[in-house]
């Protein structure tokens, strides 16, 4: 029966080959920047690699039983994405990389540990406000990309060093890591209701989504905390 459905340790391997994958990827565009010393060199792939990557998250999303084919096509687009970001984030500020990583996966090991000893849970309540705080983000996030599209310089204190900008990728932060609850509770959940196996792809794709943006808010928050 366990051959047929999702189980713990299913997801846990997969989420481990998504990791390697972004990895592989992400360390070929960091060599490629630093070997050039150009981001010129890499933004193509970086940009090319995170519409690749968005395209392939909307499939796995709408197409849940494809998620073993375009969830590991979106890790390797997302670390070309990845990785010429953290190499121009790294060269402006050097040992930025290993604090940003170091940070999400102590995170990462914090709230596993808050949600399996039953400190943090996943109640309605709490699963709404992530929710709509997510949404909410992303909605800012959006707007502030449009405006900057079409030469209104975004929503300035998304970038902004200043206390109210720092305040802000705190918050954004503590969010993306609440979101690993929703994670961990949408695995052990769909593990206990013997969903289908194509699922484990899919949790360790949702938790992949979840690691990736949290990483890019730690980057954004150290780079803000430098700056000063």
């Amino acid at each position: 029966m366990n051959s047929q459905t999702m189980t713990l340790e299913g997801t846990v391997n997969k989420t481990g080959i998504l990791l390697a994958l972004v990895v592989l990827s992400a360390s070929w565009t960091w060599n490629l920047f630093f070997e050039s010393g150009d981001a010129g060199a890499v933004m193509p792939l970086a940009i090319g690699g995170a519409i690749v990557g968005f395209i392939f998250a909307l499939i796995t999303i709408f197409k849940k039983q494809w998620a073993g084919i375009t969830a590991p096509l979106y890790a390797l687009a997302e670390g070309l994405f990845l990785g010429a970001i953290s190499g121009i984030f790294e060269m402006q500020y050097p040992g930025i990389v290993i604090q940003a990583v170091g940070l999400t996966l102590g995170t990462l090991a914090s709230l596993l540990f808050l949600y399996k000893t039953g400190i943090v849970r996943p109640t309605e309540n709490f699963k709404l406000m992530v929710t709509s705080a997510t949404m909410g983000i992303g909605l800012l996030y959006l707007v502030s990309m449009l405006m900057n599209m079409f030469g209104s310089g975004g929503i300035g204190f998304i970038h902004s060093n200043g206390l109210f900008g720092i305040g802000f990728s705190l918050f954004v932060v503590a969010i993306a890591a609440l979101n690993l609850v929703l994670d961990f509770d949408f695995i052990e959940q769909g593990s206990e209701m013997g969903a289908p196996k194509y699922m484990e792809w899919f949790g360790a794709f949702s938790l992949m989504v979840t690691l990736i943006w949290l990483y890019l808010e730690m980057l954004r928050l150290l780079a803000k905390l430098r700056s000063r």
